[in-house]
């Protein structure tokens, strides 16, 4: 839709006469035209025509068609470009209703494309899906026809309650059918009451779970032909993948890490407990030293924030710094001894209460919600 012409001059714009006619009037209530001639010149006529059309200048209330008033510059564009800002009110709303329409189709995209994938007709090799419920539905139709075996790695500590309730069911399943089925939490993992029930559960029917300290991807890997991967910065979605080579190395990874994980024990001894501690801080300070902020070290380790700068001030304590920088530095230089610091007593660790939340993970819903359905 063209938009009509509403630029308003400046005064650099206007025309000499202009510009002394309106000084002019802004020094009167109102005036006539013929004051203004004989006051001005003959150019004021002119330069009320000019003044009018760019609504500098009105008819005066009360005084007839005869006498002119000025108009204060702001409600002079007020009214200039009151058309314009009509047509971009227009414009956005057009946007926000195409907007709408093309939205609401994703679903339907999506759960296509779950479908074109199950019959193989044009599988894309890599594929985002952005919509929750697509992301679990598509979760649930790849673990009902998985065969041989579930790779998942779940970094971020203990799981919600509600994400494991929703899982059990189906990982029960999986497990009944004779599918073998591989975990990998972060050692936090195991001071969360649900996770450790969960965990219970399937390992009972033949899962095996284990956990590490840091270097977790989140994913999912059906039968080694199928993976799923968090988006970064987008909750909810998930990179669907089915390109050969990406899915082997998704699985490499997992192996490796694997190899150096440990086993999820039912029970957390105080020795035990007291070992993982020791490993953690041993993680903290090497991440410390890399220049990491608490937040990003309390989520790299799957515990919350204020765990994590409990466990970085008894580190500070231990090599004497003041400071997180100073700190820093020391332990780039000079790591402090394994004993340094003090032994916490096992109730210290992170408890069901201080989990971090799920929401700081990128992507958590999926595969961080969505994918423990098939953890």
């Amino acid at each position: 839709m063209p938009a009509e012409k509403t630029d308003l001059p400046t005064m650099d714009e206007l025309s000499p006469a202009a510009r002394r006619l309106y000084a002019y009037a802004a020094e009167r209530h109102s005036f006539a035209p013929g004051e203004a001639t004989a006051a001005l010149g003959p150019q004021a006529t002119g330069a009320i025509t000019e003044l009018a059309a760019a609504h500098l200048l009105q008819q005066a209330p009360g005084g007839g068609s005869d006498r002119w008033s000025a108009v204060a510059p702001r409600a002079a564009a007020s009214r200039a470009l009151a058309p314009l800002a009509l047509l971009v009110r227009d414009a956005y709303n057009e946007m926000d209703r195409l907007s709408g329409r093309l939205e609401a189709l994703v679903p339907a995209y999506e759960a296509g494309a779950a479908q074109r994938d199950r019959s193989g007709r044009g599988r894309q090799e890599l594929e985002t899906v952005t919509d929750l419920g697509a992301v679990r539905a598509l979760i649930g139709e790849l673990a009902a026809a998985c065969e041989r075996e579930v790779l998942t790695s779940q970094p971020g500590g203990g799981r919600p309650l509600g994400a494991l309730e929703e899982a059990i069911g189906r990982d029960e399943a999986l497990l009944t059918r004779g599918v073998r089925m591989r975990t990998i939490y972060q050692h936090t993992a195991r001071y969360s009451q649900p996770t450790v029930a969960y965990v219970e559960r399937v390992a009972a029917l033949g899962a095996q779970v284990r956990t590490l300290d840091d270097g977790l991807m989140r994913m999912l890997i059906f039968d080694g032909h199928t993976g799923l991967m968090t988006v970064p910065d987008r909750p909810g979605a998930a990179l669907v993948v089915r390109e050969p080579s990406v899915v082997h190395f998704m699985a490499s990874a997992f192996e490796r890490c694997w190899v150096k994980a440990e086993p999820f024990p039912a029970t957390v001894s105080r020795e035990a407990a007291r070992s993982l501690s020791d490993e953690l801080r041993q993680t903290i300070v090497r991440l410390l030293s890399e220049g990491l902020e608490d937040k990003a070290i309390a989520r790299r380790l799957g515990m919350s924030e204020r765990t994590c700068q409990r466990h970085i001030a008894e580190v500070m304590r231990a090599v004497g710094a003041k400071s997180r920088f100073q700190a820093g530095y020391l332990l780039s230089a000079t790591p402090p001894p394994p004993d340094a610091a003090e032994e916490p007593d096992a109730a210290e660790e992170p408890d069901a209460a201080e989990e971090p939340d799920a929401a700081e993970e990128p992507g958590d819903a999926a595969p961080g919600r969505g994918a423990e359905a098939a953890s």
